[in-house]
């Protein structure tokens, strides 16, 4: 592994942003015992990122407990967990543009997750937020850790933000950990719309293909609403002690 980096202001930054998305994560009830993982890349080419350490709880991580390595370091890094490297590692690898990516087990994002299709049907605005943003892998092989995991689920995602990963849950990336945080939000309330929707036993009520682009595309002006809602969780959330 290469030396470590000197923290800069850019990376304390990312540092408590990441920190505060864990314990986010854990206030809105998707946090799952001392699992899942979230990452940060700090380098400019994407292959330096922040990691929360082997089984740490979510509602407990501080910015200084994040680890900082190297995606090139062919070998699990001392005190990470062996999926997270898996995953984490290969993502920014693979994919330096994905500056932020986030694995969660939310509840309904996970039980599409578990459907035979778990396509995100466009139905209304949220679910039509992710037209055209999400990737599906339903190669499901249990605990994600060997490294031909890794690079499927890399070329699984490829340039969409959403990684649907079947009979496990979901996967997002994105520019910034806000802009990540907002979309893995919304996804679970799209998730929950489309798991409440199918309950009912009716057919769904799917928008064409042109009025789920347009509306896909209607949100794009609507992006800076990600640094404020991040900016309003991270004020709820309690002083670590």
């Amino acid at each position: 592994m290469n030396a470590p980096v000197t923290p800069t202001n850019t990376e304390a930054q990312l540092r408590a942003e990441l920190a505060d998305a864990f314990r986010i994560c854990h206030m809105l009830g998707w946090s799952e015992s001392v699992g899942n993982h979230f990452s940060a890349a700090v380098s400019a080419d994407g292959q330096q990122f922040l990691l929360n350490a082997k089984w740490q709880h979510f509602d407990t991580i501080a910015p200084a407990d994040l680890l900082l390595l190297d995606s090139r370091n062919e070998a699990t890094p001392e005190g990470v967990d062996a999926s997270a490297w898996c995953v984490h590692g290969t993502l920014h690898r693979r994919l330096p543009e994905a500056r932020v990516a986030l694995h969660a087990h939310s509840p309904y994002a996970t039980a599409l997750a578990c459907l035979a299709d778990p396509t995100i049907v466009p139905i209304d605005n949220n679910t039509a937020r992710f037209y055209g943003r999400t990737a599906y892998d339903l190669s499901f092989g249990g605990i994600a850790d060997a490294t031909e995991e890794g690079e499927r689920i890399a070329d699984a995602i490829g340039d969409k933000s959403v990684l649907v990963m079947g009979n496990h849950g979901v996967t997002i990336v994105g520019e910034t950990v806000a802009d990540a945080f907002e979309d893995l939000y919304f996804f679970e309330k799209a998730a929950q719309t489309l798991i409440l929707a199918r309950s009912t036993g009716a057919p769904l009520a799917v928008l064409s293909d042109a009025v789920a682009q347009n509306t896909a595309d209607g949100w794009r002006p609507y992006r800076g609403m990600a640094a404020k809602h991040f900016a309003y969780l991270r004020s709820k959330l309690p002083a670590l002690t």
